[in-house]
């Protein structure tokens, strides 16, 4: 578990294909040291998991699966990618809680300057849009953010300098692709309202069903 609180901007030192998988070898900004065997890693949104490291680089394998649904395998030697390791209990709660899933690839649409802002328009796949709305939180390329504002197929961010600054979205464009994950909670909720529906054998949450159980 993470919380979108980008730790370090490290470099792509090298992408090793297999026949569907790849082996990355990562160098941090210098932030990040003393890595552990087997721990877990956010590379540009994507939980991996530490397989080798040095003094001043780390290794994670990439799975099929993982490269069809991420931009990981799109990269090049030289690419910097946002890095955080995992959440410790105790720690602050800063972003939000961002499990390393990836649940597609969204595409920048437009960058534009506002005043000391700069405004990103994201178009994400069409069966993420549900989970995206005004104010609520979502995960591009790893960095919580706030959804400013949605509309029928794109949704906009408002970026700060600072947060412009220490991730790779200062290195953006029209047309880059990005990994996007939603708000967990939100698929909670909708998994669970699912199951609430009469035609899934469960119960239809109205207002009688509120007013029964307390919530009115």
């Amino acid at each position: 578990m993470f919380t979108g609180l980008i730790e370090d901007l490290g470099t792509l030192r090298d992408l090793r294909r297999g026949s569907e998988s790849c082996l990355l070898t990562l160098a941090g900004g210098g932030s990040l040291r003393d890595f552990v065997l087997g721990e877990s890693i956010a590379v540009n949104g994507v939980c991996l998991t530490v397989t080798a490291f040095g003094k001043d680089f780390f290794q994670a394998d990439v799975s099929p699966s993982t490269l069809e649904a991420t931009t990981l395998g799109r990269m090049g030697p030289g690419a910097p990618v946002n890095l955080e390791r995992a959440l410790r209990l105790g720690d602050r709660l800063g972003g939000h809680l961002v499990t390393g899933h990836v649940d597609g690839v969204g595409v920048i649409v437009d960058r534009r300057r506002r005043d000391n802002a700069e405004i990103f328009i994201l178009r994400p796949p069409a069966a993420l849009m549900r989970y995206l709305v005004p104010k609520g939180s979502v995960a591009v390329d790893g960095i919580s953010l706030t959804v400013n504002a949605v509309d029928a197929h794109t949704f906009s961010l408002t970026i700060i300098p600072h947060s412009l600054s220490r991730t790779t979205l200062q290195f953006l464009k029209a047309g880059d692709q990005v990994n996007l994950e939603t708000d967990i909670l939100g698929k909670y909720v909708e998994r669970l309202l699912q199951r609430t529906r009469p035609e899934a054998g469960g119960s239809a949450i109205d207002l009688e069903f509120l007013a029964k159980n307390g919530y009115l």
